[in-house]
């Protein structure tokens, strides 16, 4: 048995996107060691004026998205004609491909807003492939627990503390696991990970036992290994994710994530032009 080692930690930020929405965001496309994760988002507010101008309609292209609430709710549109809305405890995935117009509005009574959006890195092969949307209700999603921790599996099979469970997504981007793992205060909890796979740890309230000691609001990047050992210093809730690495070049620009400079020229050209998302 070989434990993960925490290889580097990486903060968070504090900024804005969408129609003014306030957000912590932790930025991973020039990160090596978190592919293939490039971004993901936390949305966490009880003042209406930071979230309530959403995310209005803008193009994607050569990525996947998979957004996780805990509390409030979100509508989806987009250009196919896909409508969904998600909920407390609910998930959207949407595959990008070759490219989609989408928005993301919170609903307009909505008091609280609490969840994220992660950014999922699609192979070279599948860049330019027909896109693809899902809504997951809370219902679907599966929990499990143990002596002193419980977990939301939102995506991927996981092992923890040798039960087996999955979760609702399974077809994710480069084989993407997703979990809302928490932990009561002094707990700890055994994980099985794929050895060569990329293990990260979003810790968006409390604190985990780590060396060095990682502020609040980091993300946790995670050596190899087969086995990841994590014990909460305070109560403590995380976002845990595994993938396979791509090993690819990544060039990113706004809503596009492309291999070279030459396909992001030709995302604007294509979404200029009104050809966007087309075969």
């Amino acid at each position: 048995m070989k434990i993960r080692e925490l290889q580097s930690i990486i903060p968070s930020q504090a900024t804005s996107d969408g129609d003014g929405v306030r957000i912590r965001r932790v930025a991973m496309f020039n990160q090596p060691v978190t592919d293939p994760f490039l971004m993901i988002d936390e949305l966490s507010s009880d003042n209406p004026d930071d979230f309530i101008g959403g995310f209005p309609p803008h193009p994607h292209r050569g990525m996947e998205t998979l957004t996780y609430l805990r509390h409030g709710s979100l509508e989806h549109r987009d250009h196919l004609g896909n409508r969904g809305m998600i909920n407390s405890g609910g998930a959207q995935w949407m595959s990008a491909g070759r490219g989609i117009i989408h928005s993301e509005m919170p609903a307009r009574e909505m008091k609280q807003l609490h969840g994220f959006q992660l950014w999922i890195n699609l192979p070279a092969a599948e860049k330019m492939q027909a896109p693809k949307y899902r809504d997951v209700p809370a219902s679907d999603i599966p929990k499990t627990c143990g002596n002193g921790w419980q977990a939301s599996v939102i995506a991927g099979e996981w092992t923890i503390e040798g039960q087996a469970t999955a979760g609702p997504l399974l077809d994710l981007a480069a084989g993407a696991a997703y979990l809302d793992l928490e932990l009561e205060a002094g707990a700890s909890v055994s994980i099985a990970t794929p050895h060569d796979e990329t293990v990260v740890a979003l810790m968006y309230d409390g604190l985990l036992q780590t060396t060095p000691m990682a502020p609040a609001k980091s993300l946790l990047v995670f050596g190899k290994g087969d086995t990841l050992l994590l014990a909460a210093k305070t109560s403590t809730r995380a976002i845990l994710l595994r993938g396979t690495p791509l090993r690819e070049p990544v060039v990113h620009y706004g809503p596009f994530v492309m291999n070279t400079a030459e396909e992001i020229r030709q995302a604007i050209e294509d979404y200029n032009r009104g050809d966007f998302g087309r075969s």
